[in-house]
């Protein structure tokens, strides 16, 4: 009996010896674990993109729109000083089967020329 409360015993040594060896496997995966997430949040600290980042952009989106608007106000003013004759609106509205507002626009980029119009026309 007494080899088996000694083997017993050797067990609950072994059983001792693998639990600690065990626990500091776990407490090692751990702390892999913990620096993983530390490296991650890390990064995500970094490649956070801040309010004034975030603010700063709509602001420069928000200007170049508005640059834009003022261009093109400003296009078709000049546009407008253009004189196209009523006859060339309506042979290229009636050849290229085009709106009027379209064949009067595209006229007017031409400066009313009648041929560069229908180019322009027909080759978009």
């Amino acid at each position: 009996m007494t080899e088996t409360e000694e083997i017993n015993g050797r067990e609950e040594v072994e059983d001792d010896d693998h639990d600690q060896t065990q626990k500091k496997s776990d407490v090692k995966r751990h702390d892999d674990g913990a620096a993983d997430l530390e490296r991650v949040t890390d990064y995500a600290e970094e490649k956070e993109i801040s309010a004034a980042n975030i603010s700063s952009a709509v602001e420069q989106f928000g200007n170049q729109r508005n640059k834009e608007n003022e261009l093109r106000v400003a296009k078709e003013k000049e546009l407008q000083k253009v004189q196209v004759k009523k006859e060339d609106i309506e042979l290229i509205m009636n050849e290229l089967l085009v709106s009027k507002a379209q064949a009067e626009k595209v006229l007017r980029e031409q400066s009313g020329d009648v041929v560069a119009a229908l180019e322009a026309i027909i080759s978009n």
